[in-house]
């Protein structure tokens, strides 16, 4: 097999592409052989040792990733060689082959993508976190997305928008909004050049939102929660912004709202049962058409440095992927 090992955290230039042993799946493992992974924020973190996950050197970064079972290790009787699957391994999917604990590994339905699959858990699975079960989204509230163009937030307007909200993209440029209305937000917001408080009190009557989905963070937090409704829910789900914001208490008293935490990858772990249900109504709704990846762009594997420069230019519209011929 090939992969990109992380030998150093000096960053994505220091990523080289190795030929590894072929690993051979332990007890309660699967071998995928990969046919495309995703690239997601904290693979540009995590090779640069600032995600809060670090992995022993070396490691193969690529925490997304879908593919077909080409080895099923001893104890797994529910997947079987052939099977189209996604994965969310944390690392090891920038390669040809990856090696992954069953119980991390999605079986795709018939008609899901493999293209579809990379794309899917890491952000879908996040944003129905988020929305569904940390804010208890009820139909007809209002839901205000930051970053809404980005992987994450086109997950959570299209989950949003099934659920029965209104929603409010807020974006950095016209052409980030414009791909928001396109994928059913009822407004947008573009906060490089709308004043952010202004715009919000037009376009919610002056009631503000009643959910905020922040993956933001940095100076965007304060005007915004400033913003929200009466026991309004302000989700805190990261800061690609680059900056961890500091709110004044008394806001959250003003308004009798919560500032709610969003950690995936920590509920999977902790509530593998409720993560498998939501999974399977992410997939209902893959189905029914409710919900479908963006793809920016679809860049062979060996264009690794390219897609890593464009994530962070901050260019990404949706999700980037990789793919294996």
């Amino acid at each position: 097999m090939h992969a990109w090992l992380c030998e150093t955290l000096d960053g994505v230039d220091a990523l080289q592409w190795r030929e590894l042993p072929t690993p051979e799946p332990k007890a309660g493992e699967v071998r995928i052989a990969i046919k495309a992974a995703s690239l997601n924020f904290p693979d540009l973190l995590i090779v640069q040792g600032k995600y809060q996950v670090k992995p022993p050197l070396p490691f193969v970064p690529g925490a997304e990733f879908a593919g077909t079972v080409d080895a099923v290790g001893e104890g797994v009787t529910h997947l079987a060689v052939g099977a189209p699957v996604a994965a969310i391994a944390g690392t090891g999917g920038f390669g040809t082959h990856a090696c992954v604990n069953a119980a991390q590994v999605m079986p795709l339905p018939p008609g899901f993508a493999l293209e579809d699959g990379a794309a899917f858990a890491f952000t879908y699975g996040t944003s129905y976190h988020a929305l569904i079960d940390r804010a208890q989204l009820k139909a007809g509230e209002t839901v205000l997305v930051l970053g809404a163009a980005g992987g994450v937030g086109t997950a959570a307007l299209q989950i949003a928008k099934a659920a029965g909200a209104r929603v409010i993209a807020a974006a950095s440029t016209d052409e980030k909004c414009a791909l928001c209305l396109q994928l059913g937000a009822d407004a947008t917001l573009n906060y490089s050049t709308q004043d952010l408080r202004e715009t919000l009190k037009a376009l919610t009557g002056g009631k503000g939102p009643d959910v905020v989905y922040d993956p933001v963070g940095g100076a965007l937090a304060e005007p915004v929660f400033r913003s929200i409704a009466w026991r309004g829910r302000y989700l805190v789900v990261g800061f690609a912004g680059g900056g961890i914001p500091a709110l004044p208490w008394n806001l959250a008293l003003l308004k009798g709202a919560s500032v709610v935490g969003v950690f995936w990858g920590d509920f999977v772990r902790r509530e593998p049962k409720a993560n498998a249900a939501a999974l399977m109504q992410l997939a209902q709704w893959y189905g029914q058409g409710l919900i479908k990846p963006v793809l920016d762009q679809t860049l062979p594997m060996s264009d690794i440095h390219a897609a890593y420069a464009r994530m962070g230019s901050r260019q990404v519209m949706g999700k980037l992927l990789l793919v294996n011929a």
